[in-house]
């Protein structure tokens, strides 16, 4: 068999195990091993090629920053489950309800927030599905406008810091998660804009849709509102400075800052007396399987990298990639494509661990800022949580919906976020100075990945040069 014909089967194969069904992990481990021995088979690489496999499996072990990713998780499952969101949309409600929209806007101002202290889009859509859409179908929100601003204002956590989809494509880039966030926060300011002008506009154009708060359900005015708001943002916003605040002046490193959010947590959740056995079982167990899931498929992208680099598939992607017409921006617009069709099918994490390790090393030799280049992936990525019929977002407020609701209210709801959201890639296209450049480098190396951008993601023990 012709050697240049192994990566692209090699790729086909991928695709083949995983519309066979096989969990993501496996099939890439799997489909690695099984073309590893057919190299050796056919003599184009030695068996002590892959003796690389325990090193690179080490070097993800003891990769102190994907420790964030528990850190971060368990933040936002506590604060979830400690009733805080229940509380924000409650005063948020009072304080817009005289406006048409008034609670739409709560609940997009509430997910942002909500982004800003979990960083976990399922813990958002539930909370808000389950708190503050029985209330807009009471008030008279037409059914797919409250469907699509709960569904998006919960995806806002993948790209506001500290969202882990920025953790794992730091990783994969082999940049600063610091960088990561400081790049995200201008776009991620800038949709949820987009979010509130959108309702706005319905609720200008339509107002049926997007009724005001009757004022018999305005229980509270003046001090009494003013006092209740105080109470409500200030302990999840001192939460976000504590957070992200020490992250982007330099005080704390990603994973440093995801301990003390989690920490945090801790203490507001026995502050509202909502602490107890059964909520660190339930946050703990969560964690722990998230983080399994995030660790398992990092391993078996390892072993299909290391075979797949054996095999010259980077430079079959790069010729690919290079040769598109248009240069840059030709790279950047087929990338996007890709990335948005990819997201019908994928959810963010396989996106994240098998198309991104291989356009990162293209994206480099053309110049392209990986921070800009993540970001942009990042804003692309929401959209698999948003499409359907798959988004998992709208699988998860469908699990908490009333049955008034249709699933295809649902997905009606969701395209036109969908479509601001890819609003959102163009600006950042048209206006790359959106997302912000690395403010200073220096210090930060305990942020940054230990790895080879060459390599993204696929990372070595320090010191350790073995490809």
């Amino acid at each position: 068999m012709s050697f240049e014909l192994l990566a692209p089967l090699m790729f086909a194969g991928l695709v083949v195990f995983l519309l066979l069904g096989y969990p993501v992990a496996f099939a890439l481990a799997a489909n690695g091993l099984l073309f590893g021995l057919v190299g050796i088979g056919l003599g184009h690489f030695g068996f002590d090629q892959l003796q690389a496999l325990p090193d690179r499996v080490f070097g993800i072990m003891s990769n102190a920053t994907l420790l964030a990713v528990p850190f971060f998780t368990f933040m936002g499952l506590i604060l979830e489950r400690s009733g805080m969101a229940e509380d924000l949309l409650d005063c948020l409600g009072q304080l817009f309800g005289a406006l048409r929209g008034g609670l739409a806007y709560s609940v997009i101002l509430v997910g942002a927030l909500l982004a800003a202290t979990t960083g976990v889009v399922a813990a958002s859509v539930i909370a808000m599905g389950l708190i503050s859409l029985p209330m807009m179908l009471r008030l008279g929100y037409d059914k797919r406008l409250a469907a699509g601003v709960i569904a998006a204002s919960g995806t806002l956590a993948q790209i506001i810091p500290p969202s882990l989809v920025l953790i794992i494509l730091a990783d994969q880039l082999g940049v600063g998660v610091g960088d990561m966030y400081r790049g995200a926060l201008t776009p991620a300011l800038v949709l949820t804009g987009l979010y509130l002008l959108f309702v706005f506009v319905v609720a200008l154009v339509h107002p049926a849709a997007a009724p005001a708060m009757p004022a018999q359900a305005r229980t509270l005015r003046g001090a009494a509102l003013a006092g209740r708001v105080l109470t409500a943002m200030v302990p999840p916003l001192l939460l976000v400075f504590l957070v992200l605040g020490t992250i982007f002046l330099g005080i704390a490193t990603p994973t440093e800052g995801g301990a003390m959010g989690a920490a945090g947590a801790l203490l507001l959740a026995l502050a509202k007396g909502r602490l107890n056995r059964a909520l660190l079982s339930q946050a703990t167990d969560a964690t722990a399987r998230l983080t399994s899931f995030v660790i398992f498929i990092l391993i078996g992208s390892t072993v299909f990298s290391l075979v797949f680099r054996l095999l010259d598939g980077d430079l079959w992607v790069e010729g690919l990639l290079a040769a598109l017409p248009g240069g840059e921006l030709g790279f950047l617009i087929a990338v996007n494509l890709l990335v948005f069709v990819l997201a019908f099918f994928l959810d963010f994490f396989e996106i994240a661990f098998i198309i991104v390790p291989l356009l990162a090393p293209v994206a480099q030799k053309l110049g392209i800022d990986l921070v800009w280049f993540g970001v942009l992936l990042g804003i692309n990525m929401q959209t698999s949580f948003m499409h359907p019929p798959f988004g998992f977002a709208l699988f998860y407020l469908r699990s908490v919906a009333p049955r008034s609701v249709r699933t295809g209210d649902i997905y009606w709801g969701a395209i036109p976020f969908v479509l601001i959201q890819l609003l959102m890639v163009a600006l950042v296209l048209t206006f790359p100075g959106l997302v912000s450049s690395p403010l200073d480098s220096a210090g930060t190396e305990s942020m940054e990945i230990q790895t080879d951008p060459g390599e993204a993601g696929y990372l070595l023990p320090p010191g350790d040069s073995t490809k």
